[in-house]
């Protein structure tokens, strides 16, 4: 079977990640205890997601000029990631400053940066987008690019998969372009206005869409009627910062390879749950083998 072909556009992040007994107060230096540089963000987490899972996958989007530029593009490729059309962009990359404490609350301060320049789409990329199989596509990036890519899938005939996160009110043009909606149930309140009682609000937006629930698995839902709930891998969690990356990644794949939706969405909960079974972002993406060891445990 010939892989599916995913073009991920979206973000790429350098995550400085700082772990200290407290976290500090205004105008006070605490000492901590240990560091990490992560690359993240979820257009090059999911797009690394997917390519683990057996897509053949391209990533589009924008990478700063620095040390932290060339470390997201190393990534990107060791991870079997197309960036050939990332951009270089003068400059400062995403970066997010996170802080921990020994209980695991956290601060955060993320910029932007190189991701903000991400604008206007090239012919070049436009073309990779057409070629695709499935778009899959964030909101860390301008929303007008994510509908401008979106627009040219749906008009060459690609299936465009929306991650809406951070959660935002979208705009009507980009959600008619929009094939299947996937969002946790925090960014499915703000988009529709509707809590988990009425989820169905989503399918007067989208024809497709996925609620993830953590540990309580999915649910799936079409304007053909279906309405299905998909229960969740029981697994030992020791990070879930990843796990929404690695189902819509994989979400990707088998939505691209042809399987039936309540199927795929299943296949995607097995990918999110052996994520959370991994310490890091993205170097907690599972290889395919991984996930249908653990999707053919519960078969």
């Amino acid at each position: 079977m010939r892989a599916p072909r995913v073009v991920v556009a979206g973000s790429a992040n350098m995550d400085l990640v700082a772990t200290a007994p407290v976290l500090p107060r205004p105008g006070e230096t605490v000492l901590g205890k240990d560091f990490a540089m992560v690359p993240g963000g979820k257009g090059a987490n999911q797009a690394i997601a997917a390519a683990r899972a057996g897509a053949s996958c391209a990533f589009l989007g924008a990478i700063g000029s620095d040390s932290f530029g060339v470390t997201l593009k190393a990534r990107l490729a060791a991870s079997g990631v197309d960036s050939a059309h990332a951009r270089v962009v003068y400059g400062s990359s995403g970066v997010a400053l996170v802080v921990v404490d020994g209980g695991g609350e956290n601060t955060i301060v993320a910029t932007p940066g190189a991701n903000a320049a991400f604008t206007s789409l090239t012919e070049a990329e436009l073309s990779t987008v057409r070629g695709a199989d499935v778009l899959v596509a964030q909101l860390e990036i301008p929303v007008e690019t994510v509908t401008e890519a979106a627009l040219a899938a749906r008009a060459a005939g690609v299936r465009v998969l929306l991650n809406a996160a951070p959660a935002r009110v979208l705009p009507a043009e980009l959600l008619d372009a929009v094939d299947l909606l996937v969002v946790n149930e925090g960014e499915a309140l703000t988009i529709s206005g509707r809590g988990r009682e009425d989820r169905g609000a989503l399918l007067s937006m989208v024809p497709r869409a996925v609620v993830t629930m953590g540990d309580e698995g999915a649910w799936y839902g079409d304007r053909d009627g279906t309405s299905v709930h998909v229960p969740a891998f029981k697994v030992d969690t020791v990070d879930s910062t990843a796990a929404g990356d690695a189902f819509s990644g994989a979400l990707a794949v088998a939505w691209g390879e042809g399987r039936e939706m309540v199927e795929a969405v299943r296949w995607a909960c097995a990918a999110g749950a052996a994520c959370a079974r991994h310490l890091g972002a993205s170097v907690s993406l599972p290889q395919r083998a991984e996930i249908d060891a653990l999707f053919a445990s519960a078969a």
